[in-house]
């Protein structure tokens, strides 16, 4: 048995300056990010331009039921057969629309370090979002309320592993006609990211519009030049489209804001439970919204999006993180790829607590957008029960795991430096590398810190309180929460819309659509 040593002999043979190498920068600041691998297959291409076809055949078929008469009377002047609430979509007006429709967009941002390039091959992540409830260790469950919002708006602020806004606790304690003047106050004030807007009627909508460009001081030009606020658009699978998602899609595409169509097809429930039948059916519910998009405004900027996965059999829930829903973000990646327009993938825990599934189901999710390729991932980080909590803690340790994900974009060298054979030289057999010039030069910053990984061994962890990692990253979002400083943007911003909310609160607010 080898005795273990505490001397560093061997390092003393040789040591070498190495003050020509050039020395490696760690990453310190998540964003801009770029996918790292190339995008992995799961059908092959006469697979997928099966699927494809398949699809257009649904549209022109079959139909989808789209609720808005507007939408209705948009498509029939494009040459589409209505009939009832029945719309058929021909492929030659799908393909018009894949032609018009941007494959890169600006999304635009109070802090112009904040702007990303919504393209193919961009990876950029948003939080957990439309959580009813909120959740944590120390106030336990509890509805959502602007208190919520607003701490999650400031958690997604302090990390540029998280790149734009979304509505992470929906604030239930602000009626539903006066939420959204809250919400964009809130996003304005405590952030400088890329924002979010419900799609839930024009008043809204334009409302909300309306705040940023006061706040900002945006022209109506100005307002267009690239993305100020982008939408979730989720189908009513299978294969129909209500009210407020269709008049959103007519509204942000006319204001040259992104809306981002996302059939939730879920394999089993409400939609055929194959994977290669589950992603048809999402792929053209996607088709027949990006076609909305470019009949309401040649030229909108508009995403594929894709939320597919399946459910548990015995009890009709959704699931997340399972092989299937990987299979059809795989499948996704390339659906879109062969449209060529970038996408959105999504994560998800189904688990209850921010446990050993939450982080299975989340991690193996991320995975499949990684592998995927997916120009955006939504609800990765604080997810939990199937989108109806956001969890403070599980953001902690999703953030950890978007931060590890991020390092991966960093590619590493292959040089002479790097490979270090000097230092190979330095360390007899048995010996160790902590104290040769190689190892001193990069230590500082070789490997990525931990945000709340514990990597001591059980007597130090047990000493320091023996701790779960739960426990930690409570630790963790109260110090963010206790350190948090408004964006230099917030205050004048907030202040300029201050009047104008007032006004229309006043007046009555602005009912969501029906």
């Amino acid at each position: 048995m080898r005795q273990e040593t505490t001397g560093c002999k061997s390092t003393k043979r040789r040591r070498r300056s190495s003050s020509s190498d050039a020395k490696p920068v760690r990453m310190t600041r998540y964003s801009p990010l770029r996918h790292p691998f190339a995008p992995q297959k799961v059908f092959s291409e006469d697979e997928i331009n099966n699927i494809h076809n398949t699809a257009l055949r649904v549209l022109q078929e079959l139909g989808l039921k789209i609720l808005l008469p507007q939408a209705r009377k948009i498509f029939a002047a494009a040459g589409a057969r209505v009939v009832d609430q029945l719309v058929f979509i021909g492929s030659d007006m799908v393909q018009a629309a894949l032609q018009s429709a941007p494959a890169s967009i600006r999304l635009r941002a109070a802090n112009p370090v904040r702007e990303q390039v919504y393209e193919e091959g961009a990876m950029l992540f948003s939080a957990g979002s439309g959580c009813p409830n909120a959740n944590d260790l120390i106030r336990g469950r509890r509805a959502g309320s602007l208190r919520d919002y607003e701490e999650a708006l400031k958690l997604v602020q302090s990390f540029d592993v998280i790149h734009k806004l979304g509505p992470c606790v929906e604030p239930q304690d602000i009626p539903i006609h006066l939420r959204h003047y809250e919400m964009m106050r809130a996003q304005l004030e405590f952030s400088d990211k890329p924002m979010f807007v419900y799609a839930r009627g024009s008043a809204q909508v334009l409302e909300s519009f309306e705040l940023i460009q006061r706040a900002l001081n945006l022209s109506d030009e100005a307002f267009k030049n690239g993305v100020w606020a982008t939408t979730i658009i989720n189908t009513n699978s299978p294969r129909m489209l209500d009210r407020p998602m269709a008049q959103g899609i007519i509204d942000f595409a006319r204001a040259g804001q992104m809306s981002i169509i996302t059939p939730f097809c879920l394999a089993g429930a409400m939609a055929p439970i194959t994977v290669a039948g589950a992603l048809t059916l999402q792929h053209a519910e996607a088709l027949a919204g990006i076609t909305l998009a470019q009949l309401a405004r040649k030229g909108a900027p508009v995403s594929y999006g894709g939320f597919s996965s399946n459910v548990d059999m015995k009890s009709g829930a959704p699931a997340f993180g399972t092989p299937e829903h990987v299979k059809m973000q795989l499948g996704g990646g390339q659906l879109a790829r062969h449209i060529s327009l970038p996408w959105r993938a999504a994560t998800g825990a189904a688990s209850n607590v921010p446990d050993m599934q939450a982080a299975n189901e989340t991690q193996m999710a991320m995975w499949g957008a990684l592998m995927a390729n997916a120009t955006l991932t939504v609800h990765a980080a604080g997810w939990l029960e199937g989108g109806l909590t956001f969890g403070y803690e599980k953001f902690i340790n999703d953030v950890e795991v978007l931060q590890m994900l991020a390092e991966l974009c960093v590619k590493p060298q292959g040089n002479d430096a790097e490979i270090g054979f000097e230092a190979l030289a330095d360390v007899e057999p048995g010996g160790h590398f902590f104290a040769t010039q190689h190892t001193m030069d990069r230590y500082k910053n070789a490997f990525y810190t931990p945000l709340v990984s514990d990597l001591g061994n059980f007597g130090t962890w047990q000493e320091g309180g023996a701790k779960t990692s739960t426990q930690r990253a409570s630790v963790v979002w109260q110090q963010v929460l206790a350190d948090f400083k408004r964006p230099p943007t917030g205050a004048e911003a907030a202040a300029c819309v201050q009047s104008f909310i007032a006004e229309r609160k006043a007046a009555g607010g602005a009912p969501p659509m029906d």
